[in-house]
């Protein structure tokens, strides 16, 4: 362990610029970025959550606040000598649980009396907009200089209550009224920020503001949060040293471990790679590769969608989506593909010019791996049963070609997996075949497309190609002479590995596999 990586100080859960820089915290500089937001006037920025929204946001209140001692040695520093104070009003809705309306006016109340008793003429008995923008106004009129808007979540209340439609319609009314004010103040605003999650051009809380341009898919903005790879070279240079001496690696292996688990995200059609800068540094902080960000919580909101829209996981990796409806898509919609990438669980891999589309898959190891780790409970009917199932024997006969044992396993593990009343029993028990499959890390297939139909499940390992066809409420035969008829092998049968048919009937009175039978692939060539 070399001094100069003990030295530094990884920020783990500090989102504020000012103890960063004062506390000597590493900060990779993002400042320029900040220059590029002085063209303009009104923003808003979508990224997923732990991405550094928080951090941006506060950097720039920093500099509207004149604190130029802050920023030595950084870009901003020498790109402006513009470092006139300016009333900043940061709006931070992510600190509170949003239960009822009442809680959403304490939250914008307790906000208000702050910046009222700054800047004088509070207003406690009008309403949370007029009492926003009597603010604003009295704020320019104190200090001479136009206000700073920041908004940190500013969808935070609606995606906590994505289920409870009369509550989200009080919500709507509320914030439509407060974020009025971005329009009709506008001669006293020098510049407004709002991040968050969602898309704000699909939620009626916008609809009657046509002045803010969202640089969530803009070129020129998609490294302002997340740790670019030049970036990582950079400042964590020392870090990836240390880690490589612990593992007993090379550099270049960790970089290629960092890059598999963290790297990936792309923000717009020519994106830089960007990794997970919460991952990141938690990696360095604790010099362990782990999945930090995964483990620090999922969305409860994206919980809801899949359990009520029923998603079949297979068609949601990779997912081709029209560009125009990925970059305008609200978190309401029905279809899983724009809030898994808005959320950060699918993220664009590739852009096609011809037809205006995008390309969308998980981003790295870490995001495919939790997000399938995290389905799993939805696909066991009691958490005790997880222990029945044991990885090593099921992987074991995989390898092995021990197709009995690892069907048993299997059975124990999706017995009495629960499914809702609008979703497919077929589906269900599908997904959690592939859920399984692909968290022993072997190279998995779902509704296989080949000449004559699809496949329900392909497992392929380096010695054994496996072929499901899986029956609801019907038999195992049935399934096997679907298999035999289409001939689904064949795509394999060059591969020089052994081909195992397996036809399954699951039932939905027992919720069970209640049977399979397996064969061997005819040799036809």
């Amino acid at each position: 362990m070399n001094d100069a990586t003990t030295s530094i100080k990884y920020p783990i859960g500090i989102q504020s610029f000012k103890e960063i820089r004062e506390g000597n915290f590493l900060y990779v500089d993002k400042t320029e970025y900040i220059y590029r937001l002085f063209s303009g006037k009104y923003y808003f920025l979508s990224r997923p959550r732990r991405f550094g929204k928080s951090l941006l946001l506060s950097t720039l209140e920093a500099y509207y606040l004149g604190q130029r001692e802050l920023f030595k040695g950084l870009a901003l520093d020498s790109l402006t000598d513009d470092w006139e104070p300016h009333p900043v009003l940061h709006l931070d809705l992510n600190s509170r649980e949003y239960r009822d309306r009442e809680s959403l006016e304490a939250e914008l109340n307790a906000h208000l009396e702050r910046w009222e008793d700054q800047y004088g003429n509070p207003k406690p008995d009008r309403r949370p907009e007029e009492r926003f923008s009597n603010v604003i106004r009295t704020a320019f009129e104190k200090t001479g200089k136009k206000v700073v808007i920041l908004v940190d979540e500013y969808d935070k209340p609606l995606i906590s209550n994505i289920h409870n439609e009369k509550l989200m319609d009080e919500y709507r009314s509320i914030l439509k009224a407060f974020y009025s004010n971005l329009k009709s103040m506008d001669q006293f605003i020098e510049i407004a920020l709002l991040t968050g999650v969602a898309r704000f051009s699909k939620v009626s809380i916008f609809s009657d503001l046509n002045n803010i341009r969202d640089i969530s898919f803009i070129d020129e903005f998609a490294g302002i949060c997340g740790v670019t790879s030049e970036e990582l070279d950079t400042y964590f240079k020392s870090g990836i040293e240390q880690l490589a001496e612990k593992e007993g690696k090379s550099t270049e292996e960790i970089r290629r471990q960092l890059r598999d688990n963290y790297d990936g995200y792309h923000f717009s059609i020519n994106s830089p790679d960007i990794y997970n800068p919460f991952s990141l540094v938690n990696t360095f902080a604790n010099n362990r590769i782990k999945e930090y960000w995964f483990e620090s919580g999922t969305p409860s909101f994206l919980v809801n969608l899949i359990k009520r829209e029923q998603w079949v996981l297979s068609d949601l990796t990779p997912a081709e989506i029209d560009s125009q409806e990925l970059e305008s898509a609200g978190i309401l919609t029905t279809d899983p593909i724009p809030p898994l990438y808005q959320t950060g669980y699918l993220t664009i891999k590739e852009y096609d010019p011809v037809f205006n589309t995008y390309t969308l898959d998980y981003p790295n190891h870490e995001v495919r791996r939790g997000f399938l780790s995290f389905l799993v409970p939805y696909y066991v009917k009691k958490e005790k049963e997880l222990h029945r199932f044991s990885i090593k024997r099921f992987v074991t006969a995989i390898l092995s070609g021990d197709t009995d044992a690892f069907m048993r396993e299997l059975e124990s593990m999706i017995a009495g997996i629960p499914y809702s009343e609008k979703g497919s029993a077929e589906a269900h028990f599908q997904n959690a075949a592939y859920i399984l499959f692909t968290l022993m890390g072997q190279y998995v297939r779902v509704e296989d497309r080949t000449s004559d139909g699809r496949i329900d499940l392909t497992v392929e390992t380096p010695e054994y190609v496996y072929i499901f066809e899986f029956k609801i409420d019907s038999s195992p035969e049935v399934a096997m002479e679907q298999i035999m008829r289409k001939k689904y092998w064949l795509k394999f049968a060059t591969s020089g590995k052994q081909i195992r048919l397996i036809g399954a009937d699951f039932s939905t009175a027992t919720r069970r596999l209640v049977g399979y039978i397996v064969q061997t692939a005819p040799d036809l060539l």
